[in-house]
């Protein structure tokens, strides 16, 4: 063998480290199923994903298997034709990066493509409501949101029922606009969801995402956001509650590529009942040219008692030291005791003061959303979480 030979060998094994060195194809044979000793599968529920990993030929040109509501969005002028994996604007931004990425681009030929004209602000929030049509029916999807230059509008993706669900999201956010995106995953305990997200802001523009999980048995939603322009802005936010049993689990990337760009990320996690399992990995890296960056990423997780499990893992690549500044934050623990006892000791039982705790902490995220509707939807499910959860008793100690 050649010393050209043996250096290609040695590098068919070096593992994958680094968030910007992982391959992207539109085909699915380009992508090994996984084993689970890959970086970007060792901490996820492979058991469960199965049915997202399998490339069958089906009928589906589109989204079957899921019921689409989008009477609010037709009735704003701003759904437009997306017919083939040609069609205008689809893959200007997104590439699968993962097998369930790559079958969903495969096998679902025509998108739902939400559109906000240039220079047009929408105040009402416009709500796509998918609903999952059974659990033994695998449906794929591809999903662009574009918002225009100039323009300014919210956009939600709410997810109910039961579904095996592979999807591709597409963000464009063009010069000089504002997007909101939201992604609530409020499934069935029987669905399992694979979602990517991939973003390009583009200069003076600026994203908020948020990724807020509660149903499923299996849910794992992963956002992409690239600060291609000079000036761009991006906010991401997420919030999941895992129940005993339920797998959740986001892996997010944030990539500074343009000049004087601002990017902040939090996310809060709860979990409660045995093997219910919170995952976060958030990657953020500094691009050669990204001078003027100012990044900061933050992840944070309730341990409600135990027999739970939160990984934590934050990654900061930096290839420019020309910044205003960049860091991380990780924390994952059970009950802070001086909240405990500053409630308890103004006369509040002792139960009513953790579910106080979980509430406060919670809510943090969930009033960034801005939707009165939405936010009370998902402050009644926390409720629901802690009033179904066995017991509210610390854990003795906090998940790894």
């Amino acid at each position: 063998m050649t010393t050209t030979e043996n250096v290609r060998s040695e590098e068919k094994f070096v593992p994958i480290q680094t968030r910007s060195e992982r391959p992207s194809s539109f085909e699915p044979a380009d992508f090994e199923t996984p084993t689970g000793r890959e970086v970007n599968w060792k901490h996820s529920d492979l058991k469960r994903l199965a049915p997202l990993l399998v490339d069958e030929a089906t009928e589906n040109i589109g989204h079957d298997g899921i019921r689409y509501g989008v009477e609010a969005i037709d009735a704003a002028g701003v759904l437009v034709e997306s017919t083939g994996h040609e069609a205008a604007v689809r893959g200007e931004v997104f590439t699968p990066e993962d097998l369930p990425a790559a079958i969903a681009w495969k096998q679902c030929s025509n998108a739902l493509h939400i559109q906000i004209p240039e220079g047009k602000s929408i105040d009402e929030p416009l709500v796509a409501r998918l609903e999952g049509l059974g659990a033994d029916i695998h449906a794929n999807a591809h999903i662009i949101v574009e918002a225009l230059p100039g323009s300014q509008s919210t956009v939600v993706l709410h997810h109910t029922g039961s579904a095996a669900y592979a999807q591709n999201v597409e963000i464009i956010v063009r010069d000089g606009a504002r997007l909101n995106f939201i992604s609530v995953q409020d499934w069935e305990d029987d669905t399992v969801h694979a979602s990517a997200h991939q973003a390009r802001v583009d200069s003076d523009a600026y994203l908020k995402h948020m990724v807020v999980s509660f149903g499923g048995g299996a849910v794992r939603v992963n956002p992409s956001v690239r600060l291609h322009g000079t000036g761009s802005e991006t906010e991401m936010y997420g919030l999941a509650f895992a129940d005993s049993g339920q797998h959740m689990e986001s892996q997010v990337f944030m990539f500074h590529e343009g000049e004087n760009t601002t990017g902040n990320v939090l996310y809060k996690g709860a979990l409660q009942g045995k093997g219910a399992r919170y995952v976060w990995i958030g990657d953020v890296l500094i691009g050669e040219g990204a001078n003027g960056t100012d990044s900061y990423e933050k992840n944070q997780n309730l341990v409600l008692t135990d027999g739970t499990r939160a990984d934590s893992i934050p990654n900061l690549e930096i290839k420019n030291g020309n910044i205003e500044g960049a860091g991380h934050a990780s924390a994952t623990g059970r009950f802070d005791d001086e909240q405990l006892f500053y409630l308890r000791s103004r006369g509040i039982p002792e139960d009513e003061a953790r579910r106080l705790v979980v509430v406060g902490f919670l809510m943090e995220i969930v009033q960034k959303i801005g939707i009165d509707e939405i936010e009370t939807r998902i402050e009644a499910l926390i409720q629901e979480e802690l009033a179904a959860g066995a017991s509210l008793a610390p854990a003795a100690k906090a998940g790894a």
